[in-house]
């Protein structure tokens, strides 16, 4: 059997709430389909560090996480306590100090789930967010802080080798899929940052010639994600923009509760990070509501990314299943607890 070593960071909110969720399935995929362990540690960062330490995250948290096979994160954040450029600090710093660049973030609809489109066209893409600069990077300062002459300046990194790697990554990605691109940018308005990313991708392209490429400016893409989002499959953008869309998709789809994510370092000399897409909910934590789906099927990523394929897949087909069969949270339409939709697709985990 193989065991993993997965360090937990549940963090704040409903968090806690998902990871546990997440957690049930996984083991039952344990028992059912077999072959592996995940030995998990879990540590206590968040708020509640804060309120004991002063701090969200211990000094040494990088290093204690670097020896980890995984990380597998619920959500930060409470900002009626603490401002999220505090609690989402040490996400930002796993993300650039492990090189985890690849922001992968899948998107699908489900029988059973309604969304707000009119169409009822299936949709299953997936936003590739560039993770490790970009507009995420900490560069900028203010002038006259306070002040009716304050002046803030803030500023964005793009590099040709940010660029090149993420767009190298959405290219392979695509050759797994359908193999259509679509990178997002904005160079009518940005014509250094984003023209560089036009100028790479155009290099790029005859490498991959196989994969159809379309280019689209944020704003077009938006609109068309919500006129035409059946017609994307692998969608790549900058820090920023990878951040709105996959947000856009989780709305499309029918809610951001189902939508999981991936923060990976291809290279593999690092621990990857897997969490869903949504945030830490403190408005609806400790009520037992929240949808444990983004968790669950970032756990199945995290599987794959073992190696664990088929105990991956097995959870992909039992949340497919228990939706089908009309196990909806309230965010869904429907009115199950966590705990309740959690039993629903453990039962459903089979080989």
């Amino acid at each position: 059997m193989k065991t993993y070593r997965i360090a937990l960071y549940p963090g704040d909110g409903i968090g806690p709430e998902v990871v546990e969720a997440a957690l049930q399935v996984v083991e039952a995929a344990e028992r059912v389909v077999g072959g592996f362990h995940l030995d998990c540690r879990r540590f206590d960062w968040g708020m509640a560090h804060y309120e004991r330490h002063g701090r969200v995250v211990p000094e040494d948290f990088l290093t204690t996480l670097r020896g980890f096979d995984a990380i597998f994160l619920g959500a930060v954040g409470w900002p009626a306590r603490l401002p999220d450029s505090v609690t989402l600090a040490p996400l930002i710093q796993m993300r650039q100090a492990f090189g985890l660049y690849a922001n992968v973030r899948p998107a699908q609809t489900f029988r059973g789930v309604s969304g707000p489109l009119r169409s009822d066209r299936p949709i299953d893409l997936v936003v590739v967010r560039e993770n490790s600069e970009g507009e995420y990077a900490d560069n900028g300062g203010t002038l006259a802080t306070g002040t009716a002459d304050e002046v803030a300046v803030q500023g964005a990194v793009h590099t040709r080798r940010g660029v090149e790697r993420i767009l190298r990554f959405a290219f392979n990605l695509a050759r797994t899929r359908t193999r259509k691109l679509a990178m997002i940018t904005k160079s009518n308005a940005q014509p250094h940052a984003y023209g560089l990313w036009d100028r790479v991708l155009i290099e790029m392209a005859s490498d991959f010639a196989d994969v159809a490429v379309e280019k689209l400016h944020i704003d077009a893409a938006t609109l068309h994600l919500v006129r035409r989002p059946h017609t994307f499959d692998v969608i790549v953008g900058s820090n920023l923009f990878g951040d709105i869309l996959s947000d856009l998709t989780g709305g499309i789809t029918g809610s951001l509760g189902l939508n999981a994510s991936a923060n990976l370092d291809p290279g593999r000399t690092c621990p990857s990070l897997f969490e869903p897409v949504h945030g830490s909910a403190p408005d609806i934590a400790g009520k037992g509501t929240a949808n444990p789906t983004g968790a669950i099927l970032s756990a199945a990523m995290m599987l794959d990314w073992l190696g664990q394929h088929q105990a991956a897949a097995a959870l992909r087909r039992a949340v497919e299943q228990a939706f089908a069969d009309g196990n909806l949270t309230e965010d869904l339409g429907g009115k199950l607890t966590t705990a309740e939709l959690t039993t629903a697709v453990v039962a459903r985990v089979k080989p």
